[in-house]
């Protein structure tokens, strides 16, 4: 979803963060008054307004937006959606990909509110594990679908650049509901679709 720079950034907000991040470089031992560092508060706070917009966002809303009657009852599946996300426990980001799939139960919805979907609840502070959950809750809650799948997987740099540093290291978070929790065989077409 494209934005205007008026809907992202409120400038109380933006003062307000870039006051402590200038503090924070101070403590952390840099001169703010230095070329290179002059800005950086005010586009550290942008920056934060811009990769957690999502916060304000209501995933049903965006599925409501595009609801259409439809006899059509196999499965839908939109993979490899790229969802950007920051982890709430070191405000470090997470990078990966989703793959959603629905059975419809006489309602489906646009195509591109999925992956709507996925960017509202990643846009915020966030472990991926509640991650997976929300993006299923939201379409199960809004669709009420005959079932739905999401997977992510997602690298985590808070894991690759720091503490452990394993680069390589990908997590794959799985939630089911309806059909796709209860027939192994409907969940396994899903998994074999997304290799």
């Amino acid at each position: 979803m494209a934005y205007t720079k008026e809907e992202i950034y409120d400038e109380q907000v933006t003062s307000g963060i870039a006051a402590h991040v200038k503090e924070i470089l101070r403590l952390m031992g840099e001169d703010t008054s230095r070329e290179g560092l002059v800005k950086t508060p005010e586009r550290v706070a942008k920056a934060l307004q811009f990769v957690n917009k999502g916060t304000g966002e209501d995933g049903a809303e965006i599925l409501r937006s595009a609801l259409f009657k439809e006899e059509y009852s196999q499965m839908v599946l939109v993979k490899d959606i790229e969802l950007y996300s920051t982890c709430e426990h070191h405000m470090m980001p997470f990078i990966g990909k989703c793959h959603i799939a629905y059975i419809p139960n006489g309602t489906i919805t646009g195509l591109s509110k999925l992956a709507r979907v996925v960017e509202c609840y990643a846009r915020r502070l966030q472990v991926q594990e509640r991650l997976t959950v929300e993006i299923r809750d939201c379409i199960q809650d809004t669709l009420n679908p005959l079932g739905v799948a999401v997977v992510i997987e997602a690298s985590h740099s808070c894991m690759t650049l720091r503490g452990v540093q394993k680069a390589n290291a990908v997590t794959t978070t799985s939630a089911f509901s309806g059909i796709f929790l209860k027939d192994e065989r409907t969940r396994n077409e899903f998994l074999n679709l997304i290799k």
